[in-house]
């Protein structure tokens, strides 16, 4: 985590002045420095986490060790989800995390320090006043200030999250649907897959109440905890690659 002490911010101003130059480190690592940052989250590393800290640089580390933690933790293991998405999903994603931190660490502070209704809301508005990292990654700042060039604070906000919404539908609406089967022939081909399928990493048979997650390029099915993966990292990820064949391909 972060080696240097930082001052602790006690004000609006002063927290939102963490938060801006929190910000600013994480953007950097997802743009300018991008090619560093992709190489330092290297899969066959421990849990790694992307800290921005309060100075506008950035730093990818373990986990800090306290229970409970002194600030909240972003996002845990970035780096193993890495060779497993396209580069700009990836970096999307990390990014969709970040903007979440930032918030929890700000109003972490704020709850810490006994801000009240006024000072909630005007550190809120002081941020929101700012594109998120998503959208500066993603190229969508830009049209966001044009939108509220033309419409008003409110109006601009709920576009923001229609687009938003539209665009997790479109995700969603890519995948395709499976062709439709006879009910016998469903279940024959489920008992088949459960009795047959075993773990590419461990060896263990098929469990019902275990998440598993299949190889793209092998095929081959492996237990979610094996590979690291969670349900929730599996949503994000459109054609996943078991370690070894994320090996393979990295080899000259």
């Amino acid at each position: 985590m972060e080696g240097i002490t930082h001052p602790i911010p006690r004000t609006v101003e002063e927290v939102f002045s963490d938060f801006r130059g929190r910000r600013a480190g994480l953007i950097k690592a997802l743009t300018n420095d991008m090619v560093k940052f992709y190489q330092t989250c290297d899969p066959e590393k421990e849990n790694l986490c992307l800290y921005g800290l309060p100075n506008e640089t950035w730093e990818v580390n373990l986990p800090v060790e306290e229970v409970p933690p002194e600030l909240p933790e972003p996002a845990l293991g970035i780096n193993f989800a890495r060779d497993g998405m396209q580069e700009k999903d990836w970096v999307s994603l990390v990014a969709v995390h970040s903007d979440s931190w930032l918030l929890s660490v700000a109003f972490y502070f704020g709850a810490r320090f006994g801000f009240g209704k006024n000072e909630r809301k005007r550190l809120f508005q002081m941020i929101n006043e700012l594109p998120t990292i998503f959208e500066v990654v993603t190229g969508n700042a830009k049209q966001s200030k044009e939108l509220s060039g033309n419409n008003n604070n409110t109006k601009s906000k709920s576009s923001g999250v229609k687009s938003r919404q539209t665009e997790s539908v479109t995700k969603v609406a890519k995948m395709p649907s499976p062709p439709p089967k006879d009910e016998d022939e469903s279940e024959d081909e489920e008992e088949d897959d459960e009795q047959g399928a075993v773990c590419g990493a461990c060896g263990d048979s098929y469990g019902t109440d275990e998440f598993w997650i299949c190889c793209d390029a092998c095929e081959k099915w492996f237990h979610g905890k094996c590979v690291k993966i969670t349900p929730a990292k599996a949503e994000n990820i459109k054609h996943y690659k078991c370690p070894s064949c994320s090996n393979k391909r990295s080899r000259p």
